[in-house]
């Protein structure tokens, strides 16, 4: 019985892996790089640029995608509403979408991964620019903006994470990062079942919203179930609660103007323990609470987000 029940459980292996290999085959060759690559310490990052035919004057704005994402995100709607006016750059956080991890499971540090941010943005001769960063990057954004003061001009936190939050991740994250269990798990189960799961997924996070029409493509989204790219959000996801609950202490060091935005409807990352909490700590920091939005706020409300960035980059003198 128990030879049996180990056949049955190679077999199930070796078909996921099969199938995982194809589908990311496929995926890679439905999704290309669209920008740039930028050297960082021992690899380089994904970049896009968009730029208006006549920017106004005042810093870039880098967006900062969250977990489970890449920077096409960030640019299908909010990103292209910017760039109607501003110079925008969109950056796939290390392992995420086409960006080496060259640090491995170090880099799941949002701290480490603001020292290569700050390293890109130099090789692309940005001395200051203003920051965004949604949900995980929140903590990203937040740790920029304490480490790198000189090259934040201003800050904006959406739908951040930037508290300690009851719980801990899904359970999926939970094995992806099990020694052993954890490999076998991405690299023959995670893509064939997140196939079938992400949509409802996606559904879940944007509520009470719907996402853009054909989402999911236009995004790219399945590129998140590759088995590298799965270990490097699963990784992010699994250290990010100890890292934000050190980091706590520091926010009221950020000397950047500061703007968070939040949905008051946001069941993903609950506004009343991160970013009311973080508006009480950081000096000066405005906070925007949207009626009847939840955690996709860039998609949802990014004419207010454009104003909000507006407004700060005017009361920066930028």
């Amino acid at each position: 019985m128990l030879f049996i029940l180990a056949l049955v459980i190679i077999a199930i292996l070796g078909i996921g892996a099969l199938i995982t290999a194809l589908g990311v085959a496929g995926l890679e060759r439905a999704h290309r790089p669209a920008g740039r690559f930028v050297p960082v310490a021992g690899g380089r990052l994904h970049v896009v640029e968009l730029s208006p035919a006549q920017p106004v004057s005042g810093p870039p704005i880098v967006l900062l995608h969250g977990a489970s994402g890449n920077l096409e995100d960030e640019r299908l709607t909010l990103g292209h509403a910017l760039a109607a006016r501003r110079r925008v750059i969109l950056i796939d956080r290390p392992g995420h979408g086409f960006s080496d991890r060259p640090g491995g499971t170090a880099d799941a540090s949002p701290g480490r991964q603001a020292a290569l941010v700050a390293q890109a943005l130099s090789e692309l001769g940005v001395e200051r620019a203003i920051v965004l960063g949604h949900s995980w990057a929140g903590a990203l954004a937040a740790a920029l903006a304490l480490d790198f003061p000189e090259r934040v001009a201003g800050l904006v936190l959406l739908a951040p994470v930037t508290h300690p939050w009851p719980g801990g991740i899904f359970w999926y994250n939970s094995v992806a990062v099990t020694p052993l269990i954890g490999r076998l798990f991405v690299h023959a189960l995670a893509l064939p079942l997140g196939w079938l799961l992400i949509g409802n997924a996606i559904t879940n996070v944007f509520a009470p919203q719907q996402p853009p029409p054909d989402y999911v493509r236009r995004t790219a989204s399945r590129l998140v179930l590759r088995p590298a790219e799965f270990m490097a959000n699963a990784q992010d996801l699994a250290v990010l609660k100890a890292f934000i609950t050190a980091q706590v202490p520091r926010y009221r060091a950020i000397a950047a103007p500061t703007v968070i935005i939040s949905g008051d409807r946001d069941t993903v990352v609950s506004c009343n323990i991160h970013a009311r909490a973080a508006a009480a700590l950081i000096p000066r920091a405005k906070l925007i609470v949207l009626e009847g939005i939840g955690h996709m706020p860039q998609h949802a409300a990014a004419r207010e987000i454009v104003a909000a960035i507006d407004e700060l980059a005017g009361a920066n003198g930028e």
